[in-house]
C-alpha cells in the first residue's frame, strides 16, 4: 500500500507543478519516447538476469503493492509453532516430531500454520535442520555454520531481484538520452520549418530525458529500495528461525525456545512474555 500511496504522490507532485507552471500535457504523449525507453529498459533487464530473478522481481514487485511482508503474526505463528514442536520434544523425545518432520504438510503441527507451510524455502529450512537434529549426526557449532550458511544463501537469493532492477533503473536516465538524442536527429528534418513546428519537436525530443530521469528516480529506483527492504525484513525472520532451530537442538524448554526466538524479533512487532504464555498456553 506504501509503494502505492508513494507512487501517487510522486506523480501527482511532478505533474501538478506542470500544471501550476501552465504546461501543455499533450506535449508530454510522446509514445515513440516511451517504446523506447520502457522496451530497451525491459530489454536489457531481460538480457542481464536468467528467469528465475525476472520471475522473482514480478513476484517481488506484486508483493510490495499488496503491501505483503512479515507482520507480528508471521512471527508469533513462528514461535508457537516451534513451542508445540518443543512440547513433544520434552515429553517424548526428539523422535516424537520425526514423522512431523518427514511430512509437514500431514503434520497437525505443521497445518496449524498454512504460511509457514506455503514457504517453502522456510520451510525446508525448518524440517531440514530439524531432520539433523533427530539424527544426531551434527553438533550446535556445526548446526550454527549451517545455518548461517542457509540464511546467507537465501538471503542473497532474496536480494537478486532488487540488484538487477536497481541495475535498470541505473540505465533508464542513459536511455532517456538516446530517445532525446533520436528526436533531435528527427527534429533535424524540420530545419525548414517554421519555428512552433522546430519547437514542437525539440519539446518532443525533450521529453525523453524528462521520462528517463523521472522513471530512474520516482519510480524504478524507489521500487527497487523497496524490494530490497523486503529481503532485509526476510533475513531477520530467517534469523529468529534460527534462533528458534538452535534453542531446539540445545534442548532446551518450550518456555526457553520461545524466548531465545522472541528475544530475535523486532522491536516494534515482538509479542509480550505474558502475550506468548497466553497464547501457547502456558
Amino acid at each position: 500500500m506504501n509503494v502505492l500511496l508513494g507512487y501517487i504522490i510522486v506523480l501527482g507532485s511532478v505533474l501538478g507543478g506542470y500544471a501550476i507552471a501552465k504546461g501543455n500535457f499533450s506535449m508530454l504523449i510522446q509514445p515513440a519516447e516511451y517504446i523506447v525507453i520502457i522496451g530497451a529498459a525491459v530489454g536489457s533487464l531481460v538480457i542481464g538476469n536468467p528467469p528465475k530473478v525476472i520471475s522473482g522481481l514480478v513476484k517481488g514487485m506484486l508483493a510490495a503493492f499488496a503491501g505483503k511482508g512479515y507482520v507480528r503474526k508471521d512471527y508469533i505463528d513462528l514461535l508457537l509453532l516451534f513451542n508445540d514442536l518443543s512440547v513433544m520434544v520434552r515429553r517424548e523425545g526428539l523422535l516424537a516430531i520425526e514423522n512431523d518432520v518427514e511430512h509437514p504438510h500431514e503434520s497437525k503441527i505443521f497445518k496449524k500454520y498454512p504460511k509457514i507451510l506455503g514457504n517453502h524455502e522456510v520451510e525446508h529450512m525448518i524440517t531440514d535442520n530439524l531432520r539433523n537434529i533427530i539424527s544426531g549426526g551434527i553438533d550446535a557449532t556445526q548446526l550454527d555454520n549451517l545455518l548461517d550458511a542457509q540464511i546467507e544463501g537465501a538471503v542473497e537469493e532474496a536480494t537478486e531481484p532488487a540488484h538487477a532492477l536497481q541495475n535498470m533503473s541505473d540505465g533508464i536516465p542513459g536511455l532517456g538520452i538516446v530517445a532525446a538524442v533520436q528526436g533531435v536527429i528527427i527534429t533535424m528534418n524540420y530545419l525548414a520549418e517554421p519555428p512552433e513546428i522546430i519547437g514542437h519537436h525539440v519539446a518532443a525530443a525533450l521529453v525523453g530525458t524528462f521520462l528517463g530521469v523521472l522513471l530512474c528516480y520516482g519510480f524504478v529506483g524507489p521500487m527497487a529500495r523497496a524490494l530490497e527492504g523486503k529481503a532485509k525484513d526476510f533475513k531477520i525472520y530467517l534469523v529468529v528461525l534460527k534462533a528458534l532451530i538452535m534453542a531446539v537442538a540445545q534442548g532446551c524448554s518450550p518456555q526457553i525456545v520461545r524466548e531465545f526466538g522472541r528475544a530475535m524479533v523486532p522491536g516494534d512487532i515482538r509479542p509480550t512474555v505474558q502475550e506468548m504464555e497466553k497464547l501457547s498456553g502456558k
